[in-house]
């Protein structure tokens, strides 16, 4: 009977020969999750002897990660902002960048904003961590993608927001009824270039919502429309808080200047990239 550190090794060194970047990590959570532990839990038992019947259990899972499937797919959920939200191919995975953004937002108020409009949810995860984040407001999230929706819709559920939290079908603000206005709007729209999409891992080309990720016009279609059509829909002084790709940000902050928008900001993320864009009407 094998022991758990030998399997991780055996596990890590797979992986590593298949091409994944951080093949110990995944090997150490694919383990965790069969066994019911946490990945700090695994270092108390690396001697522990490995059943038969743990290791058919294994086998699967690492022969799909193998394959370049995502690990957060494989797993089925992902941590969010102190959320486990779950994910599979109907949406995008939710990234450290985008929770990076939700924690910039908490940590920006006061004043906590009353009213918050989630553009593109996707899984729900920046939706459900604001809702957390500011529990007196009241949350939208728009979805255009049938099966993201439902997929926000059980994540709303699984963590008790499902009567506080309204997820709309429609196409960014097309859902709303005229007049209606929100302190703060939030998007993670599709904002990769033809380009980057034709370089990136097969965990995303292969498994990833390409229309949740890819955008014309150089990555600023989507970008662009949200800061154009944002003002009409934001309280006055309310904020705009967008998340963009690489080398947009100049582009960007003209059309949000253009649109009437003021106080027009980059943040940088933790890799130090001009990630996030935010702007105020006046």
């Amino acid at each position: 009977m094998l022991a758990l550190l030998e399997v991780i090794k055996r596990t890590a060194d797979f992986f590593r020969k298949a091409g994944i970047e951080t093949p110990r990590l995944d090997a150490e959570l694919i383990l965790a999750d069969v066994l019911g532990l946490t990945r700090m839990e695994l270092y108390q038992h690396f001697e522990r002897p490995l059943t038969e019947a743990e290791l058919d259990r294994v086998r699967p899972l690492v022969k799909r990660r193998s394959k370049r499937e995502p690990l957060q797919h494989i797993l089925g959920w992902v941590d969010f902002f102190d959320l486990r939200i779950s994910v599979d191919r109907r949406a995008l995975i939710p990234r450290p960048e985008t929770e990076e953004l939700a924690d910039l937002l908490s940590r920006r108020a006061p004043p906590p904003p009353r009213s918050i409009l989630d553009l593109g949810a996707g899984s729900g995860a920046l939706t459900l961590a604001l809702a957390r984040a500011f529990p007196e407001a009241e949350v939208v999230g728009i979805e255009r993608s049938a099966g993201a929706l439902d997929l926000a819709r059980e994540n709303a559920r699984s963590h008790g927001m499902a009567e506080r939290v309204k997820f709309l079908a429609g196409d960014w603000f097309g859902p709303l009824e005229e007049g209606a206005r929100f302190a703060l709007i939030v998007s993670n729209p599709p904002y990769l270039t033809e380009e980057e999409w034709e370089t990136a891992q097969p965990e995303v080309r292969v498994f990833e919502p390409r229309e949740a990720l890819v955008a014309p016009d150089w990555g600023c279609a989507d970008l662009e429309r949200i800061l154009a059509e944002a003002p009409r829909w934001l309280a006055v002084g309310g904020w705009l808080a967008l998340e963009t790709g690489i080398d947009q940000h100049a582009r960007l902050a003209r059309a949000a200047e253009a649109a009437g928008l003021v106080d027009v900001e980059s943040k940088r993320d933790l890799s130090g990239r001009d990630r996030y864009l935010l702007a105020r009407r006046r």
